[in-house]
C-alpha cells in the first residue's frame, strides 16, 4: 500500500473511531439520564438544559411577569424534547463515518443512509453486506431510544402529578404564596394545632418522594407547579411552619413535626447537591440566617393577634426556630435561585443576588470536571 493509501486508511479509521465514540457517549448519556437511578449528572443532558436556559436570558429580562412565567413553564418540556432530538442527531452523525467507510457511498449519501437507518424509514441503503449490518445496528439503537422515551416521559409526568397534590393543598392551608404565619393561623382556626400529626406524616412521605424522584430525574426540578405555586416555596413554607410550631407555639412536643423537618432538610440538601449548589451539611444552630429577627417578631405578633398560644420566652423561640432553619436555608435558597419560582416569603423573595452565581457554578463545573 502506498503512503497516501496508508494515510487515507488511517484517516478513515480515525473517523470511524470518532463516530463510534460519539455514538457510545450518546447511548451512555441516555442510559444515565433515563435508566440509571440516583446521583447521575450526564454532561450532555446538562449541556442541553443549560444551553436552553441561557438562550432564555434575554427574553426573560424583557418579558412581563405573565410572559416570564409562560416561558419558564415551557422550559423543562422543551428541554426534554430537544434532548431527545439531540440524541438522535448525534447518533446519526456518529454513524455517518461508518456508512461512509463500509459502504460504497459519499459523505452526503452516508448521512442520508444513517438518517434512514436510525428512523427505520428505509429510503436509503448502502452495500456491501458489512454496511447493511451497520444499518441494522443503527435501526436497533433508534428503536431503543424510542423505547426509552416511551417509558421516560410517562414516568416524569407521573412523578410531577404526584408531587403537585400536596403543593396544591398547601394553597388552601398556607395561602398563595404560602407563608408559615398563614399556615399556623389557619390550622389554629380550622382544626387546631394539636391535630397536625397526619399532616406532618404526609409531608414526611412527600419529602422522601421528592428526594428520590428529583435525584433520579433532575429535570423534574424545572417542571413548574400551577399558577402562582412552586414545589420549592411550598417546601420552604412547610418547613418554616413546622419549625415555628415546634419552637414558638405552646404545645406539647410533637415528634412527627421534628421527623418531618429532618426529612425535609435532608431532601432539599440531596436535591441541591445534584445541581452543585453549595451548602453546609452540618451547620451550627447559631449560624446566621437570611431571615431577620425583626421579621420573626412580625410573624410572632401576627400569631399572637390571632390567638395562637405562644411560649413565654420569645428570645429562646427565635433561637430554636433559627436553629431549625439553618439546616435547610442554604439548600432552599439555592434551589429557588435555580428553579426561579414565583415570589414567596422567606424563600424566593431573597435569592436574586445569587441567581447568576448558581448557573455560573454549574456551567464552570461542566467545563472543568467532565461530569
Amino acid at each position: 500500500m502506498t503512503p497516501s493509501g496508508i494515510a487515507q486508511a488511517a484517516g478513515a479509521a480515525l473517523l470511524v473511531a470518532a463516530g463510534l465514540w460519539l455514538v457510545g457517549s450518546v447511548l451512555l448519556s441516555a442510559l444515565r439520564t433515563v435508566v440509571v437511578p440516583r446521583g447521575e449528572r450526564p454532561k450532555l443532558t446538562a449541556l442541553v438544559f443549560l444551553s436552553i436556559r441561557r438562550s432564555l436570558d434575554l427574553p426573560l429580562r424583557r418579558a412581563s411577569a405573565h410572559r416570564r412565567e409562560q416561558l419558564l413553564q415551557r422550559y423543562a418540556p422543551v428541554g426534554l424534547v430537544l434532548l431527545a432530538a439531540t440524541w438522535a442527531v448525534l447518533v446519526i452523525i456518529g454513524f455517518t463515518p461508518l456508512h461512509w467507510a463500509l459502504g460504497d457511498v459519499g459523505w452526503i449519501e452516508a448521512l442520508q443512509v444513517s438518517g434512514s437507518s436510525l428512523t427505520t424509514l428505509g429510503f436509503a441503503n448502502a452495500d456491501p453486506t458489512p454496511a447493511r449490518l451497520v444499518e441494522i445496528l443503527e435501526a436497533l439503537i433508534g428503536l431503543g431510544l424510542v423505547g426509552l422515551l416511551i417509558s421516560f416521559l410517562p414516568t416524569i409526568y407521573s412523578a410531577y402529578s404526584q408531587r403537585e397534590i400536596l403543593v396544591a393543598q398547601l394553597s388552601s392551608r398556607a395561602g398563595q404564596p404560602p407563608s408559615a404565619a398563614n399556615f399556623v393561623i389557619r390550622q389554629q382556626s380550622i382544626r387546631g394545632l394539636e391535630n397536625l400529626e397526619e399532616t406532618w406524616a404526609e409531608w414526611e412521605d412527600w419529602f422522601s418522594f421528592v428526594e428520590e424522584s428529583h435525584s433520579s430525574y433532575p429535570s423534574l426540578v424545572y417542571f413548574r407547579s400551577g399558577e402562582g405555586r412552586s414545589w420549592v416555596t411550598a417546601a420552604g413554607a412547610l418547613l418554616d411552619s413546622a419549625a415555628l410550631i415546634d419552637a414558638a407555639v405552646d404545645l406539647p412536643h410533637e415528634p412527627s413535626a421534628a421527623l418531618c423537618l429532618r426529612s425535609g432538610f435532608l431532601c432539599l440538601q440531596e436535591v441541591a447537591a445534584q445541581f452543585l449548589i453549595q451548602f453546609n451539611p452540618s451547620p451550627q444552630p447559631d449560624d446566621p440566617i437570611r431571615v431577620s429577627r425583626s421579621e420573626f417578631n412580625e410573624c410572632w405578633d401576627s400569631l399572637d393577634a390571632a390567638g395562637v398560644p405562644l411560649v413565654e420566652d420569645q428570645d429562646q423561640a427565635w433561637r430554636d426556630w433559627a436553629g431549625w432553619r439553618v439546616n435547610y436555608e442554604e439548600a432552599l435558597l439555592g434551589l429557588c435561585a435555580l428553579a426561579e419560582p414565583p415570589w414567596a416569603l422567606w424563600s424566593s423573595d431573597r435569592v436574586e443576588p445569587v441567581q447568576r452565581r448558581i448557573w455560573a457554578t454549574i456551567w464552570r463545573h461542566m467545563r472543568t470536571n467532565g461530569v
